[in-house]
């Protein structure tokens, strides 16, 4: 799979993370050659190393994964499962809850760890002959003409292609270099992410509690065990980042207001940035975006992994449509199409999930009185519940 024996191939990837190598693995029982460039070191794939971020998955989500052979390298001990969720409002008791039961499903999603998944991504195209992933090094310039492009990587090797797909981060420094311009919503606030074991089983209930300054997620990992996702501000985040490990316990039990009992801390803490970002355009001239490099949503909802592996999956269902009729994999129809599916897919969903975020950081009373109104809306009128569930739990590849 790691073995480069040429420098002409159909689609070159910028970025092995879960989309660019969930897209490699979408298409590669096509027939096409496609390198993947990575500069991580090939071990760093093989064997990712835990960085605290854990992935609710939707059903769809889950679907793809299954297509694609990727569930199937998932241990089943790392599989968390959610069946009910619960959004909760300062210090308010009263809570907009969510039950599997409401659904045809036995579980509103499962939970795994971020490295797992890429893992699990990585191990899903080990036996493709024709998927050569390139490590330690990155794209440093891209050249797309009408009839062709070529990248060129930072060790002066020329690749040429037929596609260019960025997919290295909602940084991509890729996106950059073709000049695609991009909208980014700085939050000011940093998501410090963490498991903790906790003394009471939180009996597959994921929590999201708004704390107007802060949010605080708890979602069910297997056994006594939670991923903690809290989001504050800078300045506040450096000060829990230096709490020592029981210090750190008490005060997420605290905040918490115990409902899981003595928490305890079992793996580092990772502080995260928090920036959301949508490209101006997806795609140009024999190149497109996938993944973060296209959409990098905030976290409250989600929806950042799912919608990026929804992405990658309709480009790569473009591409194959292209490839039955004999057309140009990389023409400006099948990328304008995707475009479009994936900006009325993830457009409402980025501008809802933004205006969500405000709202629910707003500390001004009149937020606060709307907040609550909005939670007991929910839980009132069954046509609203249902649409924020199908929004939680569905994430669809976009149709015609």
């Amino acid at each position: 799979m790691t073995s480069v024996t040429n420098n002409h191939y159909d689609i070159v990837i910028a970025g092995a993370g879960p989309a660019g190598l969930s897209f490699a693995r979408a298409l590669a029982t096509s027939g096409l050659d496609i390198a993947v460039i990575e500069k991580s070191p090939e071990h760093i794939l093989a064997n990712p190393p835990q960085d605290g971020r854990d992935i609710a998955l939707t059903h769809s989500s889950e679907t793809i994964m299954k297509d694609l052979d990727i569930w199937a390298q998932i241990p089943k001990s790392s599989i968390g499962i959610i069946r009910h969720a619960q959004v909760l409002n300062g210090n308010s008791p009263y809570s907009l809850h969510f039950d599997h039961q409401d659904t045809d499903k036995d579980y509103l999603g499962h939970i795994i760890a971020n490295d797992v998944i890429r893992k699990a991504a990585y191990d899903a195209l080990s036996d493709f002959d024709n998927v050569d992933i390139i490590c330690e090094t990155e794209v440093t310039s891209v050249d797309t003409r009408a009839s062709a492009a070529s990248v060129t990587l930072s060790d002066d090797r020329v690749l040429h292609c037929s596609l260019v797909i960025a997919a290295d981060s909602r940084f991509s420094t890729t996106r950059r270099k073709m000049g695609i311009a991009a909208s980014m919503l700085d939050f000011g606030r940093v998501v410090i992410v963490c498991q903790m074991h906790h003394e009471l089983p939180h009996n597959d209930t994921a929590y999201e509690c708004f704390h107007y300054d802060k949010t605080l997620a708890v979602l069910p990992l297997p056994g006594n065990n939670s991923s903690i996702v809290l989001t504050l501000s800078a300045e506040h985040s450096q000060d829990v980042l230096k709490m020592d490990a029981e210090t750190f316990n008490q005060d997420i039990a605290h905040r918490f207001d115990h409902r899981l009992g003595a928490m305890k801390l079992t793996s580092e803490r990772h502080p995260y940035p928090l920036v959301a970002v949508y490209a101006k355009q997806f795609v140009t001239t024999r190149f497109a975006l996938i993944g973060d490099a296209a959409v990098g949503m905030h976290p409250v909802t989600a929806h950042g992994f799912n919608l990026g592996l929804s992405g990658a999956n309709t480009l790569a269902q473009e591409v194959r449509c292209a490839l039955t009729h004999g057309e140009d994999i990389a023409s400006a129809s099948v990328l304008e199409t995707y475009q479009s599916k994936h900006q009325r897919l993830s457009r409402p969903l980025y501008v809802g999930t933004n205006a969500l975020v405000r709202l629910y950081t707003n500390d001004h009373l009149p937020a606060r009185i709307l907040r609550q109104a909005m939670l007991h809306l929910g839980n009132a009128l069954p046509p609203v519940k249902r649409v924020i569930m199908d929004q939680l739990t569905k994430i669809e590849t976009s149709s015609t």
